[in-house]
């Protein structure tokens, strides 16, 4: 149905103008109501998008913000591949001071996602020892020696506990911060993983002691270069995992 959809949330419902969303989406500034909010479109299916709104809503009601889903007339939360969602304002962080609030925003949300179940389709790093493929990832599409350096990497995270990670948290585009509060946007994603993997921040913000750092920077090197594969990201990626 495309963008036909948005007329669910309403007769004066109205894409405005376009908003960086990355590669998967089609993402646009809405009014609904006289509001400003934000549309994404993609190709998700119902049972991803019911998973991700679904966090939402639980991270909302525990106090984070985040950028709450509004619903169809008709009380639905996503339609045919759109999702509608609360516009956050602010700006991105510019300092370790800020990097350090992004650091303690993401803690609460692992925090509050101990246990949480995998989304649809995903694998996690470790799931991804022993299998190729999940969701963007399809590890038979890179080069042999690159897999094997990419999984000794996630070998280092096996016996850790897992919890919702947001998947992107150090592009600064994806954050909105206020005085009072920080905001995390962009939830597409995110997963169920070990945190360690959010934590790889500017100026090291998260404060991981030298082991613990490195072993979360080259996971994460390895889980962002997979996700990506073969862009020219994804290749630079992969060249910082070192082979052990």
């Amino acid at each position: 149905m495309g963008w036909e959809a948005l007329r669910q949330w309403g007769e004066d419902a109205a894409r405005i103008e376009p908003l960086a969303g990355g590669v998967a989406n089609d993402v646009w500034s809405i009014r609904i109501g006289g509001r400003i909010a934000v549309g994404r479109l993609g190709s998700r299916p119902d049972a991803d998008l019911a998973w991700e709104t679904d966090l939402l809503q639980h991270l909302h009601r525990e106090g984070m913000t985040v950028p709450v889903p509004i619903p169809t007339i008709d009380g639905r939360l996503f339609s045919d591949g759109l999702v509608v969602m609360k516009y956050l304002q602010g700006g991105p962080p510019e300092t370790v001071s800020d990097w350090r609030r992004v650091a303690d925003t993401l803690r609460e949300l692992h925090r509050l996602t101990h246990g949480w179940p995998q989304r649809p389709g995903w694998k996690s790093s470790t799931d991804l020892l022993h299998a190729e493929t999940g969701t963007r990832v399809n590890l038979a599409a890179m080069p042999s020696e690159g897999v094997i350096r990419c999984r000794a990497a996630w070998a280092r995270l096996i016996g850790r506990q897992t919890c919702v990670v947001h998947g992107n948290p150090n592009n600064p585009g994806n954050v909105r911060m206020t005085a009072d509060r920080v905001a995390l946007i962009d939830w597409d994603e995110s997963h169920v993983d070990v945190p360690d993997l959010d934590l790889v921040l500017p100026e090291n913000a998260a404060d991981l002691d030298e082991g613990a750092y490195d072993i979360a920077a080259q996971a994460s090197a390895a889980w962002e270069a997979t996700v990506c594969w073969r862009d020219e990201y994804a290749v630079k990626r992969l060249a910082e995992v070192r082979a052990l």
